[in-house]
């Protein structure tokens, strides 16, 4: 296998620079001691002010609290919600309503956020004066919001690591008598298990950076992180908005390195188990 020559290695160290550069100068900027975001302040030492003022900003703190609530539910129901989409279209075979499903779950990734987010909005205004549920907009809209969008791609990652699924695996556990509630419990969970975090992860980060459409479905009192801080850069970004940067760059960073090492873990783990399978069998 050739080994990648000076041109690609240069390719790679400069996509690298133009995907962190700008999030690196964030973070050195929140120490930044001038009220100006983008022009360092030379003649004084590096600040923890913007920080203290960050935390006693009660509209952003509120807002991240918010979108973190948010971000955990709609996740976690994505995740749930996903996970049996993408079952259901790959080991279930050719049934009615397959095609139509499989368009619903793939839909949201290439509609426009405008139209979902306006079609989500007529559609709540609808429920309302229908059933009086949900009242109004809100936290709650907001949720369902993304859970609708986000299930999409947690499907698309689970039903990924599903198509490439050995069911060798899943017969032999059923020909020695498990029931098919075991199976999936004890052999299909766990293997499709890095998949569901990967499809979390992304679903948790979606929900987070979501702002077109939250705009459309969220109510008074119910701004989102980024909806706060996209109204900022309309009216002239503050350096407390720099500082917000560290802590969720810190945060997503710490998400991901989790992530790997525990799926690492679990690699090493299924690999080890082969391997003393294969043993004993020898």
């Amino acid at each position: 296998m050739r080994s990648p020559g000076y041109f690609s290695r240069a390719v790679l160290a400069a996509g690298l620079v133009f995907l962190y550069l700008p999030i690196l100068s964030l973070v050195v900027f929140s120490f930044n001691n001038s009220r100006l975001v983008t022009v360092w302040d030379a003649a004084h030492s590096p600040t923890l002010k913007w920080y203290a003022a960050l935390l006693s900003n009660g509209q952003i703190v509120d807002a991240a609290w918010l979108s973190i609530r948010i971000a955990l539910a709609a996740a976690s129901a994505a995740a749930v919600l996903g996970t049996l989409a993408a079952v259901a279209l790959v080991r279930h075979g050719p049934f009615r309503g397959r095609t139509l499903l499989a368009g619903l779950t793939t839909a949201p990734i290439v509609m426009p956020e405008v139209i979902m987010g306006l079609a989500l909005l007529l559609l709540f205004v609808a429920l309302e004066q229908a059933i009086g549920w949900p009242r109004g907009t809100g936290a709650l809209t907001i949720t369902l919001a993304h859970i609708t969008f986000c299930m999409a791609y947690v499907t698309v990652v689970v039903q990924s690591r599903l198509a490439g699924f050995d069911e060798s695996l899943e017969e032999a556990a059923m020909d020695l008598g498990a029931p098919p509630s075991a199976v999936f419990r004890r052999i299909t969970l766990p293997l499709i298990a890095p998949a569901i975090v990967s499809g979390w992860l992304l679903a948790f980060t979606l929900s987070w950076d979501d702002l077109v459409i939250s705009q459309f479905v969220a109510g008074p009192g119910s701004s989102t992180l980024p909806m706060v801080v996209f109204s900022k850069v309309r009216l002239g970004v503050s350096p407390d908005v720099n500082a917000l940067a560290t802590p969720m760059v810190l945060a997503v960073s710490t998400g991901i390195a989790a992530a790997a090492l525990l799926l690492r873990q679990r690699e090493r783990r299924r690999r080890r188990e082969v391997q003393l399978a294969a043993a004993a069998e020898a």
